[in-house]
């Protein structure tokens, strides 16, 4: 058994005055925990008796007025109090919301995400990476000004963000809560919710900024229609025309225009609670807004298959802002022709590099 042995330290005495005022401000602070604790107890005791804590909410309620409740009386004693509501106190609407959400958008999104991203994967161990048929020439145009791809990356880094913090927000409870306890998981949501709220409307901003900026190598062609019946080139012999933008991109383009901008749309309507809308239109924007992202997102793996690992070359355009022309010739033959007078060596590159020059403008059909 250990003893503890407790040595006095000496020291001086307080004066006669200071002990007063020592002995008054520990009273006064006795005083202030005292009535802090009173007050957390009381709390404390509400949260850990729920029928207290409803019986000090809502005092004598009945079995009558619960029956005036539930057959959909709206007087001013049952009427929700929140802003445009004529609601009572039981909410159908409310639960027709969040069936659709639960039962029907949360689940046939996830197997919309995952189905696609399996037909990739299937896709590459089947047919593999399309290569050019020809050697590189060397030869470069410049497809993507620096601009551009400055925006582009921005756009692509901030829906890539919003995806995945909006997936935590509505699958991650299944997966992470799971894996790693509530404490883990409520920072996650957390996190997730804030970044999403606030990396939102940048999004928005910036995606109609890009999409007007493309909107003229963007409207549909006639041999948009044979891209689309020969598969981008996958069917038949032969290559298929395509302009500065392929049938496959234009798609994509006027997705975004049009679920990408409806997404933009809810989401500010969610975001911003207090433009003097109602419950109602907040549940179908929270429909409406993941529908079109858990479409969007599904979509997307496609667009980003494509682009990097599906076809050699892609990828150097919108890094390096220059593609060399076997590869404009390939996918993209009927801009190549209108600019192929453009292009540079490499050596020309590797010179206005070390010279300083600024970049030149995107290669366009003069």
């Amino acid at each position: 058994m250990t003893t503890l042995t407790m040595t006095k330290v000496p020291s001086r005495a307080p004066s006669g005055t200071a002990s007063w005022l020592q002995r008054g401000w520990r009273l006064c602070l006795m005083l202030v925990l005292l009535v802090a604790s009173l007050g957390v107890t009381h709390m404390a005791v509400a949260q850990a008796d729920p029928d207290r804590e409803m019986t000090t909410a809502a005092p004598g309620i009945t079995a009558d007025q619960w029956r005036q409740v539930r057959s959909g009386e709206t007087g001013p004693n049952y009427r929700d109090s929140r802003h445009e509501s004529n609601y009572n106190l039981i909410n159908a609407s409310g639960e027709t919301w969040r069936i659709l959400r639960n039962r029907w958008v949360s689940p046939f999104g996830l197997i919309a995400i995952g189905g696609m991203a399996a037909m990739i994967a299937l896709f590459y161990f089947i047919v593999g990476r399309k290569y050019l048929e020809e050697p590189r020439t060397g030869r470069k145009l410049l497809r993507w000004s620096l601009l551009m791809r400055a925006l582009h990356w921005t756009v692509a880094t901030l829906f890539i963000t919003l995806a995945l913090t909006g997936l935590n927000l509505l699958l991650g409870k299944f997966v992470f809560r799971t894996l790693f306890g509530d404490a883990v998981w409520g920072w996650m949501v957390a996190a997730s919710k804030v970044l999403h709220n606030y990396l939102g409307p940048i999004f928005g901003v910036l995606l109609v900024i890009m999409l007007i900026s493309l909107i003229k190598e963007n409207i549909p062609k006639k041999h948009d229609w044979v891209w689309f019946k020969k598969g981008g080139g996958m069917i038949g012999k032969g290559h298929v025309d395509a302009g500065f933008a392929n049938g496959g991109e234009k798609a994509w383009y006027w997705l975004l225009a049009s679920v990408g901008i409806l997404v933009v749309a809810s989401g500010f309507v969610l975001d911003f609670p207090n433009f003097d809308q109602g419950r109602d239109t907040m549940q179908w924007a929270n429909i409406i807004h993941a529908v079109g992202a858990l479409g969007l997102t599904a979509v997307s793996l496609g667009h980003i298959y494509i682009g990097t690992l599906g076809t050699e070359g892609a990828l150097e355009g919108m890094t390096t802002g220059y593609v060399d022309e076997t590869w404009a010739k390939e996918h993209h033959n009927l801009w190549y022709e209108a600019v192929k007078d453009q292009t540079v060596s490499e050596e020309e590159l590797a010179a206005r590099k070390a010279g300083g020059s600024g970049e030149p403008s995107a290669a366009k059909p003069s």
